[in-house]
């Protein structure tokens, strides 16, 4: 079984052993053992810094979790009570085995709170007042750590719970995205059968000729197209290919006019089968047997943007026409608004008898 080790895992106890170290270096710099004597250091500084550590790590590790975010507040905060006043007999038991006199590098005699060791009004027998003073000063304190535990621990969960929310929005969009592939070249592929099928009475020389095309297309559509990216030079290459084979069922009153730039010595890259959808509805509305029609398109490339742009002689289709599904443009707004957010318009408008749409991708 492989152990998968992340930089979160290796990080975290680094800052931890940084931090703790950095806490427990920081009296010396600034207090000097020689000045008060190290168990002086021990019992007022290195102490209640060993009790919060064990705190917060109880709690961090164990109870915040197993308790406190499963809303098991009674024996979250009981169990707290209870650690906390483990600690505070024990800091009794510390600090009169610290303040015995006699004792090389002890405690000073002077106590907070006035007076010396051995005179009146420290209760009698000389024993400094380890009553309600002390109780105090230690209680509050170990209540920090509890407290930034939970918040430590639930920054944690938050951040964990955003993470695995972007991961799954991430999976939803490209099961989206292959979704809406997978339902973009069934319907390119029936479009172009159906293109062939007209072809096989008529022209069966073209026929043949517009099958071998519609085997190259496919080619790279079973094969390059399952990457997040292509070059846009193959892209091109596809949608030429692609108008050869509508131009092989043209009769001689339809004019087609292509101007794609030649970029086969520049990289430019773009999401597969964006343009294709435009391509396809041109001629699905710019082709009538009857009527003279010009099929416009034109590229523009440059390092800020792609911008295709199409133009055909509008011919809408009736309600009872079901040459065309309609499937293409809707799905390629949803492609777009999924692979190029903010960074794509897209337009369609009718000019003067012409269906004109246009496509622009940034690449900044």
């Amino acid at each position: 079984m492989k152990i998968r080790v992340t930089r979160k895992k290796v990080l975290t106890p680094i800052i931890h052993l940084i931090g703790w170290g950095a806490l427990f270096i920081f009296p010396i710099l600034v207090q000097p053992d020689h000045e008060t004597g190290i168990r002086w250091m021990i019992t007022r500084n290195w102490l209640p810094l060993v009790q919060f550590a064990i705190v917060f790590y109880l709690n961090y590790l164990l109870l915040a979790d197993r308790f406190f975010f499963n809303k098991k507040y009674v024996p979250f905060f009981f169990l707290n009570i209870l650690l906390i006043g483990l600690l505070l007999l024990a800091n009794q038991g510390i600090r009169s085995a610290m303040m015995e006199p006699g004792i090389p590098g002890s405690i000073p005699p002077e106590i907070p709170g006035g007076g010396h060791r051995g005179k009146p009004g420290f209760g009698g027998g000389g024993k400094p007042p380890f009553s309600r003073f002390f109780f105090f000063m230690d209680l509050f304190p170990l209540m920090i750590p509890v407290v930034f535990a939970i918040a430590v621990k639930a920054t944690e969960n938050w951040i964990r719970s955003e993470s695995e929310k972007k991961e799954i929005e991430n999976r939803n969009l490209i099961s989206e995205l292959q979704s809406l592939r997978y339902q973009l070249q069934p319907h390119f592929f029936f479009n172009s059968l159906n293109n062939i099928y007209s072809l096989v009475e008529v022209s069966p020389g073209k026929a043949q000729e517009a099958i071998h095309n519609l085997s190259r297309l496919m080619r790279y559509l079973l094969y390059d197209t399952g990457r997040e990216k292509v070059e846009l030079s193959q892209e091109i290459f596809f949608l030429q290919n692609y108008i050869q084979l509508m131009e092989l069922r043209q009769t001689s009153n339809i004019i087609t006019k292509v101007e794609f730039p030649d970029i086969r010595n520049a990289r430019y890259y773009v999401a597969p089968l964006l343009f294709i959808s435009l391509i396809e509805n041109a001629f699905k509305h710019g082709v009538s047997a009857t009527q003279t029609s010009v099929i416009t398109f034109s590229m523009t490339v440059n390092d800020q943007f792609i911008l295709l742009k199409s133009e055909n002689t509008n011919f809408p289709k009736s309600r009872d026409d079901r040459s065309g599904s309609g499937i293409g443009l809707s799905n390629l707004k949803k492609r777009l608004d999924l692979l190029y957010p903010g960074k794509h318009e897209l337009k369609t408008s009718v000019v003067d008898d012409l269906f004109i749409a246009s496509l622009r991708l940034d690449f900044q």
